[in-house]
């Protein structure tokens, strides 16, 4: 998931920042199961479909108990986290989904989207973007 050369260590946008970006912030709070499937597809480099990922989301955020969506959100935070080299800030990874699942989830999907990595392309435009040789400069010739 190489795209912007952006510092590892540091947050791009912080928990609180939804108006950096308020398709994410609409996305995370009104259809967060279509957020997290996009970030998922995205950390997990298209071996999880967006489908598939918000398909579970949604069954586990359906299933009564409201812990079990914030813990499988949770494992994704942590991948992105390792992937970048970012802290667990401002607390524990699971902190932060149990208090505020809307704001982790997009920020989250800003950090991929300021990273180089739009979750709304999908991991396969994505991959394709990064994987094109670039076009060779041609000498000036009169």
């Amino acid at each position: 998931m190489s795209g912007n050369p952006l510092p590892p260590g540091a947050w791009t946008t912080g928990l609180c920042g939804c108006c950096d970006d308020c398709k994410s912030c609409c996305l995370a709070f009104f259809c967060p199961c279509v957020a997290f499937g996009q970030v998922a597809e995205t950390l997990d480099k298209g071996a999880t479909s967006c489908c598939m990922a918000g398909t579970i989301y949604c069954a586990l955020l359906h299933a009564g108990v409201c812990l079990l969506h914030c813990l499988y959100s949770c494992s994704y935070r942590r991948k992105l986290r390792a992937a970048y080299g970012l802290p667990a800030e401002p607390c524990a990874d699971g902190c932060v989904h149990w208090f505020c699942e809307p704001c982790a989830l997009a920020q989250m999907y800003r950090e991929l989207k300021n990273r180089g990595a739009d979750p709304a392309d999908g991991w396969e435009a994505h991959s394709q973007k990064t994987s094109m040789a670039p076009v060779p400069m041609q000498d000036m010739t009169r």
